[in-house]
């Protein structure tokens, strides 16, 4: 499991692990048990939000799990609906508070709006003074690079007209069914890692005729099919599970996908999330 060990570089030149371990829908008085087990296995890169309610169960795990704190990548996200400087001041103490850290690998605003208006109004200068807290607090060496999470072209673009560092990362719901490629090239050429969310969309996608057959042709699941995808896209992916056994399999994914299956991946449209369409991620708005 060799990608357990593999790193993108960001443009700070940070190292960040190019599979890591999404803590969405683990409860905190699970989540410790699930980075531990994580951590056993090889993981390095854990990722939370405030939204999430399980920092402090993550940082629990982080203290209990074995490794130095120097071996690990954590990451998380500020509330949503934080858009103004006080209050990402107060977030990111909150963080660092729940997760018992001096510091905090990478921190991202977790949405361009809040999320009762997800793709809605324009909260650019709102935006622009919490990714001025970010920016701070990565000078104090609170945070060690700062980022985004759902941000589209023009938000970003938005936030790069007052910023003095550019997101390291932006964060993105990546699967196959849903690839947002031109989102990608804008981010490569602002030198902005992206980070996959959902990579196995919600499990939606685990049904499909066509990436059944790519799987069995491959000799691997579809969650492995998927997680191998979004990081030969060249994204950090994060696939979300508590369970030990699925870990393991998300993580043995060295293998290789042709030119021609990434084109048919790249060109496949699959978006029905089930029950998660509540989620405005999901159903985009």
């Amino acid at each position: 499991m060799g990608i357990l060990n593999e790193t993108y570089r960001l443009s700070n030149g940070l190292d960040i692990p190019k599979l890591g371990l999404g803590t969405w829908f683990i409860d905190n008085d699970k989540v410790a048990d699930a980075v531990q087990a994580a951590v056993r296995i090889g993981y390095r890169h854990i990722d939370t939000a405030q939204a999430y309610g399980n920092e402090r169960g993550v940082g629990d795990g982080i203290r209990q799990c074995g490794v130095g704190r120097d071996e690990l990548f954590i990451s998380t996200k500020p509330a949503a609906e934080i858009k103004d400087y006080d209050g990402a001041v107060a977030g990111i103490d909150k963080s660092l508070e729940r997760l018992g850290l001096d510091s905090i690998d990478l921190m991202l605003i977790h949405s361009p709006q809040p999320w009762d208006d997800f793709r809605g109004g324009d909260y650019t200068d709102g935006n622009r003074l919490a990714w001025r807290a970010l920016e701070e607090a990565l000078g104090a060496g609170k945070l060690r690079s700062i980022g985004v999470s759902n941000f589209l072209e023009r938000d970003i673009d938005g936030l790069l007209e007052t910023a003095t560092t550019a997101p390291h990362v932006n964060q993105l719901l990546v699967h196959a069914g849903n690839t947002p490629s031109d989102l990608l090239d804008y981010c490569t050429t602002k030198d902005i890692v992206v980070q996959a969310y959902s990579p196995i969309a919600h499990g939606a996608i685990l049904d499909n005729a066509d990436l059944t057959a790519l799987a069995a042709k491959y000799g691997v699941s579809v969650p492995q099919l998927c997680i191998r995808y979004t990081l030969q896209l060249g994204t950090v992916s994060l696939p979300k599970t508590a369970n030990p056994e699925h870990m393991h399999t998300n993580a043995d994914v060295d293998f290789e996908i042709s030119d021609d299956d990434i084109a048919t991946l790249r060109a496949l449209h699959g978006t029905d999330y089930g029950e998660a369409t509540a989620f405005p991620v999901y159903s985009g708005k």
